[in-house]
């Protein structure tokens, strides 16, 4: 798509140059090429020209441009991960803690530290 891109870009600028070229230097030229005289026909339909070779330019540019967004954004996530396996292997402690499921006691066994609570009554 760069390749793409890149000659649309270039054709809409010899395009453009020809043109100017050609509108400039129209009464020495244009006897050369057999131009006709300038009418407002042919001048609409050599800016649609211009306007679709444009656009398909822009639209080139844009799908390359995005084309290199998605990549990016693959190696952002890749970049994440080799990160996280990296911050794993150099903290091993903090990775097996949090790994490690917590058991759950039961609610029939009491702890020998707490003592279990009392309501006291002012009298």
């Amino acid at each position: 798509m760069k390749t793409i891109a890149f000659f649309l870009q270039l054709v809409l600028l010899l395009f453009f140059i020809l043109f100017l070229i050609l509108f400039i230097f129209h009464d020495s030229l244009g006897t050369l090429v057999g131009m006709d005289p300038i009418t407002s026909v042919a001048l609409g339909k050599i800016f649609l020209t211009g306007t679709i070779l444009f656009l398909l330019s822009w639209v080139a540019s844009a799908f390359r441009l995005n084309a290199l967004e998605n990549r990016l954004k693959k190696k952002e996530a890749e970049l994440n991960a080799i990160k996280a396996k990296i911050y794993d292997l150099e903290h091993p402690k903090a990775a097996s803690i949090t790994s490690k499921p917590v058991p759950q006691k039961n609610q029939d066994e009491q702890s020998g530290i707490l003592r279990p609570r009392q309501n006291f009554t002012d009298q």
